[in-house]
């Protein structure tokens, strides 16, 4: 009985150090890391970060969090942020976002980002490499909003990469009940019988990229996609519905090669949206509409756009007539 108390003692006192040079050397790495951004010409700034989790987690919080990169002209603001994992491998991390006003800057102007029960979670395999097992980030309502008011909203929130096998990935995108805000809708002069939230919102696809991500993506190359099953990408909005599914196979420069199914009803009402949005100008408009009724007139239903383009040798085309230059798909 002495012996087996001995042992509960040593394997309790072990635990504890192991615990606690974990729990400082987490902090150390995450002060590291923000002083390292600060020396590349960051701001990187937090007022504190505070341990706890003690047994079985290991967790950093971090308050007045300050990110911003001047040279991309990214920023990010947040009243707190916490950082946790599981004492026996630091591998598994959640990162819980504050539920109060996240303040983003970009290029494209500032704006608050307001999400309820915010969490971000990063699964990585045992090993030196560090390679990705499954990303997500999940969120109840969620709203985004700038000096002129909503943005967009939605109920929730869904993203998830999942590695199947090797270097080939699950993805998986949705927002439930997501709608535009005012300040959008009379931008593209949206008429009532527009509802105010989308019927479905979500991308689906399988994608296998020339090496596994791990910790060499963000030391030295980014994973290239090689090849791409797009299953379902939908938007339905009402009387507005676009799908796309694809199949394609990328070469080392990024060119795509394969097929793109496109279906879109109410194609009309689109380009009106994006005419009113500043996307496409009039005469894009006109052009991109004479393309567009020949193709709907060629499917049988004038309303309703559904064809198959061919990507190959850098252009997108329907049948053997090139209709636009093939983008190149290369991560940076």
């Amino acid at each position: 009985m002495r012996k087996l108390v001995w042992i509960t003692v040593l394997v309790t006192a072990a635990w504890c150090a192991w615990w606690i040079t974990a729990s400082i050397g987490m902090r150390a790495s995450i002060a590291a890391w923000l002083e390292t951004r600060t020396a590349e010409g960051w701001q990187a700034e937090t007022s504190g970060i505070t341990g706890g989790g003690f047994p079985g987690t290991l967790r950093a919080g971090l308050t007045d969090l300050t990110l911003a990169d001047p040279q991309a002209g990214i920023a990010i603001e947040t009243a707190a942020l916490d950082i946790s994992a599981r004492a026996w491998w630091p591998g598994d991390v959640s990162v819980t976002l504050d539920d109060g006003p996240i303040l983003l800057a970009s290029p494209l102007g500032r704006s608050t980002l307001t999400m309820d029960g915010s969490v971000m979670s990063l699964n990585l395999h045992l090993g030196t490499a560090l390679e990705l097992e499954a990303l997500g980030w999940t969120a109840g309502a969620w709203n985004l909003a700038n000096a002129s008011g909503t943005v967009v909203q939605a109920q929730d929130l869904t993203l998830t990469i999942t590695q199947t096998q090797g270097a080939t990935y699950e993805l998986l995108a949705q927002a439930s009940g997501f709608a535009p805000g005012d300040a959008i809708r009379k931008q593209l002069r949206l008429a009532n019988t527009i509802p105010p939230t989308f019927d479905s919102l979500q991308l689906k696809a399988t994608v296998t990229f020339d090496t596994e991500w791990d910790s060499r993506a963000l030391d030295k190359r980014r994973p290239q996609p090689r090849n791409i099953s797009l299953h379902l990408a939908e938007a339905r909005w009402g009387d507005l519905k676009l799908n796309f599914a694809a199949d394609l196979v990328v070469d080392v420069n990024g060119t795509p090669e394969g097929t793109l199914a496109i279906q879109a009803q109410n194609w009309r009402a689109m380009l009106d949206l994006a005419e009113a949005a500043g996307k496409l100008s009039r005469a894009r408009r006109q052009q991109s509409e004479g393309i567009l009724q020949a193709l709907a007139q060629a499917s049988g239903n004038p309303k309703t756009l559904d064809v198959t383009l061919s990507l190959g040798d850098g252009a997108m085309k329907l049948g053997f007539i090139p209709l636009l230059p093939s983008p190149r798909l290369l991560l940076r």
